[in-house]
């Protein structure tokens, strides 16, 4: 025992030592390669930026929007075999400019970042549809033109139309949902499924029976779990009901609306619950995004004009000091007669801030409903004065008949 004993903590020391030194021979066996590409450096900048700036730019997002609607209606008519015939040309030429489109696309993104190009699951999705566009040329040119598998080759070339997905925000932030709604769904499908277990295996029994049963909807358990799929759709459940009424099975009625009720409003109406409350707490996420980003465009701007403005006011500062005019104000009096109205500015005053120039504007109005409010007094008043006046000459010369009588 105390030889065992011993030995044992030599051993664990050997195996802790082995550790180090395998994770610091690691270590040692990966320094140049972090080495080296931890510290490249791009040769072309200035290219890469431009070429960024083309694929993230407005105009791009459009034109590709555009060829991938025109390569869709061009899939359409592919479906025409009299329109396949006659233009047949133009929809060889057309598939030749689309696919030199999309693979001109994935090698500037490529060229663009090589490295975080591959995080991005939608670059991916643009990898997989380019790699199905080019199997039925593969299999065209291996296999041969009668490869029995070629029409579904040719089939799933409608995929290409999710490229759509990547120049769409909109669509993306609804897959975004769909994607949070993955765990909830998938607990509402599998209690769905047990609940469609259990009353298929009761409907089996009670109505599977060959004898004086529905063997043809209820005989084992895949065709009555087709049974319920149809009655939880409530697609032909009066049909199915119909079959077991004429067969004067008991219970089937206060089966089948059990299932109804609890399948179809209760878990298919959960099912679309949860899908709407995704997509709307989505939807206020993608609108906070926008406004964050409003916002920041917003900033940006103000700071290039505020450098502006600080290079206008350096450049007259030092004009100043070379002595072409007497004074700062005299400068900033020739500098006033340069600006127009059109120059933006950027002031951070209490005045310029939209709550102050709401209240100010409210003050206007109610201002403005004031001043009519006297107009219309001060209309009042001096109609009121006109009546007056027209009554004085009468009061004058009754005065005077009462004088000339007292006389």
């Amino acid at each position: 025992m105390e030889i065992f004993f011993g030995k044992m903590p030599q051993q664990f020391h050997y195996q802790k030592d082995t550790r180090v030194i395998s994770s610091s021979l690691l270590d040692n066996a990966s320094m140049p390669f972090h080495s080296r590409f931890g510290s490249f450096q791009r040769k072309d900048p200035q290219c890469q930026e431009f070429v960024k700036r083309v694929i993230m730019s407005h105009l791009f997002k459009i034109i590709m929007i555009s060829i991938v609607s025109v390569n869709a209606f061009f899939v359409v008519l592919w479906t025409d075999y009299n329109t396949r015939y006659n233009l047949f040309t133009l929809c060889e030429v057309s598939e030749l400019i689309f696919v030199s489109i999309y693979s001109s696309e994935f090698c500037m993104k490529l060229y663009v970042d090589p490295i975080n190009y591959w995080k991005d699951g939608y670059n991916l999705l643009d990898i997989i549809i380019i790699i199905i566009i080019f199997i039925p040329y593969s299999l065209r040119k291996f296999k041969g033109k009668h490869y029995p598998y070629l029409n579904i080759a040719d089939g799933i070339q409608s995929l290409r139309i999710l490229k759509l997905i990547t120049y769409s925000r909109g669509i993306r932030t609804l897959i975004t949902a769909v994607g949070q709604t993955a765990y909830t769904v998938a607990s509402v499908i599998i209690l769905l499924f047990v609940l469609m277990f259990i009353f298929a295996i009761l409907g089996f029994c009670l109505f599977g029976v060959p004898d004086r049963g529905d063997p043809n909807n209820w005989g084992n358990l895949a065709v009555a779990f087709f049974t319920l799929f149809s009655l939880a759709t409530v697609d032909g459940w009066t049909d199915l009901q119909e079959q077991l009424d004429n067969r004067n099975l008991a219970l089937s009625r206060a089966f089948t609306i059990i299932f109804i009720l609890l399948a179809s409003f209760v878990f298919l109406s959960m099912f679309v619950g949860v899908m709407i409350i995704h997509t709307e707490d989505s939807i206020k996420k993608f609108e906070r995004e926008l406004m964050a980003e409003r916002h920041v465009t917003l900033m940006e701007e103000k700071q290039v004009i505020v450098k502006r403005q600080q290079e206008e006011v350096s450049r007259l500062m030092q004009t100043q000091k070379k002595g072409d005019y007497k004074s700062f104000s005299e400068l900033v009096e020739n500098f006033k007669k340069t600006l127009r109205h059109t120059d933006p500015m950027v002031l951070d005053d209490f005045g310029t801030s939209l709550p102050f120039i709401d209240v100010y504007l409210s003050t206007l109005d109610n201002q403005d409903t004031t001043i009519c409010k006297l107009q219309e007094l001060y209309c009042e008043i001096a109609h009121v004065l006109s009546l007056m006046l027209e009554d004085l000459p009468q009061k004058k010369q009754s005065q005077s008949s009462e004088k000339a009588t007292e006389q």
